[in-house]
């Protein structure tokens, strides 16, 4: 199993997905991936999703 965020605001889990070169969370944890190297996740601060950002 892949990366996994808990969202702080309602509890569910979504996992991290690569296809091509976008990444994406979902909440299906088929064929998640780990998280890539020179990137964090930060949560949007009105829905509580979870998000890639490039590592300063």
């Amino acid at each position: 199993m892949g990366y996994s965020q808990e969202n702080k605001k309602n509890g569910k889990t979504y996992y991290l997905h690569k296809k091509g070169h976008l990444f994406f969370f979902s909440g299906d944890s088929t064929d998640s991936i780990d998280l890539p190297d020179g990137y964090k996740v930060i949560e949007n601060k009105r829905t509580g999703l979870p998000m890639l950002k490039k590592k300063e």
